[in-house]
């Protein structure tokens, strides 16, 4: 991944793939809460193959790089911490409202960033860098965290917990190993880690869902025959 343009469309294909795979899980399991997290690893993979296109695209400030931007930026920040909500155990939906405020704060602030300012990617050897130039990018870049990454580890689910960790310990080699191209490499390990989700519905699919049991009416009146 983000090693070329090949790469990206190959890589993003089979994420997609995956991705409609974990939707016709859930939607067999007739879970629909889940189903803003089983699309994930669809959108994830879409995501790939725009950057396919801004690799094609020789990088520069075309639609495709637009497209690649607010997918990783405002998108994910709100989709994430909206879809674990609606996922997790009910014991855990109070405090998983921070982060969905925390997403739905960031993502205006970058819906507006993009809406007025240029955002541009430059191939840089086996990597793509995006600038936009941000305001207030610390701020942004902690609320966007707590959104994503937060949200996954509150989510008291086993394995939402472990999709946070993993994509919590990309985000820090990414950062550490490419500083410049920390957006464009995290996303593509986070598309790579959103597999983890087939598991993630499969376990679910096993699960059937409860249902209240209902209690045998048992006829009243003078004409009731007694059993």
């Amino acid at each position: 991944m983000c090693w070329s343009a090949t790469a990206d469309l190959v890589a993003g294909t089979a994420i997609a793939a995956v991705g409609a795979g974990c939707v016709a899980r859930t939607i067999r399991a007739r879970r629909p809460r889940d189903l803003p997290l089983a699309a994930l690893p669809l959108l994830l993979g879409a995501h790939q193959i725009v950057e396919s296109v801004v690799w094609r695209s020789g990088g520069g400030t075309g639609w495709a790089t637009l497209a690649w931007a607010v997918i990783a930026l405002p998108v994910l920040a709100l989709w994430v911490p909206a879809g674990v909500v609606c996922a997790a155990p009910r014991r855990a939906r109070g405090r998983l409202l921070i982060p969905l405020a925390a997403g739905a704060v960031t993502a205006a602030g970058l819906t507006y960033a993009l809406a007025t300012r240029t955002v541009t990617a430059e191939i840089r050897g086996h990597t793509v860098g995006y600038a936009l130039g941000l305001p207030h990018a610390g701020l942004l870049v902690a609320g966007y965290l707590l959104a994503t990454v937060g949200s996954l580890l509150l989510s008291a689910d086993r394995g939402l917990v472990l999709l946070g960790v993993l994509v919590a310990a990309g985000a820090a080699v990414c950062a550490a190993l490419w500083r410049w191209e920390f957006v464009s490499t995290w996303c593509a390990f986070a598309a790579v880690c959103s597999v983890a989700l087939l598991w993630w519905t499969g376990r679910s699919a096993g699960q059937p869902v409860r249902r209240r049991p209902q209690r045998d009416r048992q006829p009243s009146g003078p004409g009731t025959p007694e059993g």
